[in-house]
């Protein structure tokens, strides 16, 4: 029988639950062997969004639902790795890489191969999450992995719907991985190493906001992140008179997708465009990136005031320009992680100017958010907010039919059944949408599910709840002496 080191009632549950899906894979760890077992929330994107890779601040709440990841050194030379949840994805449920072949005895594998690797097979991919961690932590962190391993990962989290996923299945497998290693890592360390497994193994250009979010959240609070690369501030209570809701539109998104890389690089492109309108030194870097001094923005869009932008700037950026045009014109963009496509068409206007008005958004959204007492005046405006960053992202071409529906009917609903504001979520293109709602709105909210599932003719999700983030978890050991 499993019986593990948890000592709290939040532990015993959720380690209770795992134990339970262990008993439906009896050969998969072998007794007599510990187990190391993490845990990572999903996160609910309140405001800030696709502005965290341009330097903004965002507001982040951890969720309920998490991601638990249970590793055990293997007595064979193979990371094999099994998922509860990839046949929802149609993934493949089990998936086996020879030790030799992921971590070769000589020198890593260079992030380019690891891709290819583990990301060829549409049906394993899934795994490159998991994998991934090994790859990145033997190139930054200097692990050697001399044994094979068997990780086992049940997750809670919506797939593929703007709520972290990926990022709690990278944090949850890379604090467990690092346990039964014992190679403790700081808060900040985790997630910038996570998010590295996100941009160069499985290929998904993230900012940081995700990764942070779920390793250093705490229960009823937004964490306050600003991304300038990824510096925490204080955390923002969330008052008591108000809760967020998170509404599942049914449509899946994927960070890969190429809506969100390519309005990340049409942001980048302005930034690159606005930095020789303002006459900052530009220098050519390496393939088609470019190094640029700043001493007005250093290095973010977030940093230009809107009303700069409005006056100086935004007649300066053209709506759209294909990738050949801007590369002859101004050689490349500072951003590392994507590339401009010489053959595509990049909108570069908006996406430019989202980061620009997001960030201001979200301090003021802080700003309200800490006024007491909270009065409807204050959420009528932290409404306004939301509904400006949902038009925003719709301007960008980051909306999609679904989530667009359940905005409106939070609008319709109005302050009037306790519903202030929504916006879209994480990526975008579908995915979750968020509710600002009075405290006790749960009627009405279940009244608008009700009428999208009429329309829609498909069951959806609601996600409501907090709880800790990976490093106030901490890992757990197991052990079956049977």
């Amino acid at each position: 029988m499993w019986h593990s080191t948890a000592r709290s009632e939040e532990h015993n549950a959720e380690i209770k639950r795992l134990l339970h899906h262990f008993d439906n894979y009896p050969d998969f760890f072998t007794a007599g062997s510990s187990i190391h077992i993490a845990r990572a929330p999903g996160r609910l994107d309140v405001i800030g969004g696709i502005a965290d890779y341009s330097g903004s601040l965002v507001l982040e709440m951890p969720l309920a639902v998490a991601t638990l990841v249970a590793i055990q050194p293997a007595t064979d030379a193979t990371i094999t790795i099994l998922s509860t949840a990839a046949a929802e994805i149609g993934g493949t449920p089990q998936v086996s890489i020879p030790l030799y072949t992921l971590c070769p005895p000589d020198k890593p594998l260079d992030y380019q191969t690891a891709h290819q690797l583990l990301t060829s097979s549409p049906h394993e991919a899934w795994a490159a999450y998991i994998a991934g961690v090994l790859v990145v932590l033997q190139h930054e962190e200097h692990l050697a992995f001399q044994q094979g391993l068997r990780v086992f990962v049940h997750c809670e989290v919506p797939i593929g719907k703007g709520v972290s996923s990926s990022a709690s299945l990278e944090v949850a497998t890379m604090q467990a991985l690092t346990s039964l290693m014992d190679h403790p890592l700081t808060e900040r360390r985790l997630a910038l190493l996570c998010q590295q497994v996100e941009n160069v193994v499985v290929g998904a250009p993230c900012g940081i906001m995700d990764q942070y979010s779920v390793v250093s959240g705490q229960p009823a609070h937004l964490l306050a992140l600003l991304c300038q690369p990824a510096e925490l501030q204080a955390p923002v209570p969330v008052p008591e008179e108000i809760e967020f809701w998170g509404i599942d539109s049914g449509i899946r998104h994927a960070v890969t997708g190429n809506d969100y890389e390519a309005v990340r690089v049409g942001a980048f492109m302005g930034y690159r465009i606005l930095a020789e309108e303002a006459g900052l030194t530009i220098r050519a870097g390496t393939q088609e990136a470019v190094e640029i001094a700043d001493p007005l923005w250093h290095g973010y869009l977030a940093n230009i005031p809107p009303s700069t932008w409005e006056q100086f700037y935004r007649a300066r950026v053209p709506e759209e320009m294909q990738g050949a045009t801007f590369l002859a014109r101004y050689g490349g963009v500072t951003d590392t992680v994507t590339h401009v496509r010489v053959e595509r068409t990049y909108a570069v206007r908006q996406p430019t100017a989202h980061p620009i008005y997001e960030h201001h958004r979200v301090r003021l959204f802080r700003a309200l958010l800490t006024q007491r007492p909270l009065t409807d005046e204050h959420l009528l405006l932290l409404g306004e907010l939301l509904y400006q960053a949902h038009a925003s992202y719709s301007a960008c071409g980051l909306g999609s039919t679904g989530t667009d529906r359940l905005v409106q009917l939070v609008a319709e609903a109005g302050p009037a059944r306790g519903l202030y504001g929504a916006k879209i979520t994480g990526g975008g293109s579908g995915g979750t949408v968020v509710v600002l709602a009075r405290r006790g709105s749960y009627k009405h909210i279940r009244e608008i599910v009700a009428r999208y599932e009429q329309e829609t003719g498909q069951p959806i999700s609601l996600l409501h709840g907090t709880s800790s983030g990976a490093a106030a978890w901490g890992t757990i050991t197991c052990q079956n002496d049977a």
